[in-house]
């Protein structure tokens, strides 16, 4: 039997598009739209908005409107970059860390929803292939 890359990768997007489609009203309760929460779930990994910007596949013009909308809605603060003092550092604050962490749940509890479809070795077998496809040690 063969698979074909193209559609595998069209069943994960749409995996994943209905997963966020159930977690909107959740996120929305929380104060962000769907982009945004991805701004601010990155923003410890990429402190910058050209390194999310990057990360997330977004344009920079469209990071710096979310990354805007987040520090207005106090989630995530601007600090100088004490390496280079004419950079600005993104963190998140403890009101960010609050949001994120919920939506994360929420997500989660989704995809777990999902996952209990499948039986635990497919689970531990999705695991160890996503890492290998991610180069990622198990």
């Amino acid at each position: 039997m063969s698979v074909d890359g193209a559609r595998l990768w069209k069943l994960n997007q749409r995996l994943l598009g209905v997963v966020m489609d159930a977690c909107t009203a959740e996120l929305t309760a929380l104060g962000l739209e769907t982009k945004e929460f991805f701004v601010l779930a990155e923003v410890e990994n990429s402190p910058y908005p050209a390194q999310i910007a990057s990360a997330l596949l977004l344009p920079r013009a469209s990071v710096t409107v979310y990354v805007r909308n987040l520090v207005t809605k106090g989630l995530v603060e601007r600090e100088i970059d004490e390496a280079d003092l004419r950079r600005h550092r993104l963190v998140l604050s403890d009101a960010g860390v609050t949001a994120r962490d919920r939506a994360l749940a929420t997500l989660a509890a989704e995809y777990d929803r999902r996952l209990a479809r499948i039986t635990e070795q497919d689970r531990v077998d999705l695991q160890r292939i996503l890492g290998q496809m991610l180069d990622l040690p198990e």
